[in-house]
């Protein structure tokens, strides 16, 4: 069976859109999303193009600034300070990849903590480690709630999760292996080195595979009856009028065959990344006009 993304996405927007006409009609200012985006990446532009969007679709406020990939280092960690310091601004993404030249490392560590809705920084990461409230990064949050919101059982069972980045497996390790719900799972945690990986995947009863290469998991490395979790989403050549295919990390057509559940790609993961972003910036937005009120 599918685990529609998209139709959950739908969801809970009306549910956050309902929230943000109770704020507008208590005379209150809606929450603000800002985002910058460098150079003229087509996928780059497409992403924030789509968060855009969102934030019209739920009632928020949201502001893009666009730089030119030649920006210095400086000038764009100037701009951060700036948001950072703007009491009427909420939540602050930065989209990546930056130009070579810029620091990803220094660009996530000038955003406010208060403001990382995409919960990178280390402060965010450190208290999801600890198992503290905090922004959880925009992917891992969807998916957690794409496991809830369907009911799947994740206390005891063994989630295998292929990938180990910073943005998508580490977290989503630590999440799934919390005392919480989603949680309470016995969690492995595989990547590029690891030997026997076919039995580590048939070994899952969860298994979440974020490795960015198309098709990788095949039918023959799916136990029967697991819930597979595809976040990759990689453009393929094919002879069509886009002259590409969007593929995942899973091969579709034949673990959907052996899988109880199976999230789609496209229609799966992503638009429940949005709804992760979205989520923590009405967080960051309540956390904000607590703290004004005080």
């Amino acid at each position: 069976m599918d685990l529609n993304g998209k139709e959950l996405s739908n969801i809970i927007q009306e549910e956050i859109a309902e929230e943000v006409k109770t704020i507008v009609a208590q005379g209150k200012r809606p929450p603000h999303l800002a985002a910058i985006l460098v150079g003229e990446d087509g996928a780059s532009r497409t992403y924030v193009k789509n968060k855009e969007n969102a934030c019209a679709k739920v009632g928020f406020e949201s502001s893009i600034k666009r730089f030119d990939a030649s920006i210095s280092e400086e000038e764009l960690l100037n701009e951060i300070r700036s948001i950072n310091e703007n009491p009427g601004i909420d939540g602050l993404i930065v989209q990546l990849p930056l130009p070579g030249h810029i620091s990803e490392s220094k660009v996530t560590h000038t955003i406010s903590p208060e403001k990382d809705v995409d919960g990178f920084h280390d402060v965010n990461i450190g208290k999801l480690t600890k198992g503290e409230d905090t922004y959880i990064s925009a992917t891992p949050f969807g998916i957690l709630q794409l496991l809830e919101r369907n009911g799947i059982e994740t206390q005891g069972k063994h989630c295998v999760v292929l990938g180990r980045s910073n943005i998508v497996g580490r977290p989503m390790s630590i999440l799934m292996s919390r005392n919480g719900n989603p949680g309470n799972a016995t969690v492995t945690l595989c990547h590029s080195r690891t030997k026997d990986l076919k039995d580590f995947c048939l070994s899952a009863d969860i298994l979440i595979v974020a490795l960015g290469r198309p098709d990788f998991v095949t039918a023959d490395m799916v136990k029967k009856g697991a819930v597979v979790i595809d976040v990759g989403i990689t453009r393929v050549d094919a002879d069509n009028p886009k002259g590409y295919v969007l593929k995942g990390d899973v091969h579709y057509e034949g673990v959907k065959e052996v899988a109880s559940y199976i999230t789609p790609v496209p229609g799966g993961v992503g638009p429940m990344t949005i709804i992760g972003l979205l989520q923590n910036t009405l967080k960051a937005y309540n956390q904000n006009n607590l703290q004004s009120e005080q």
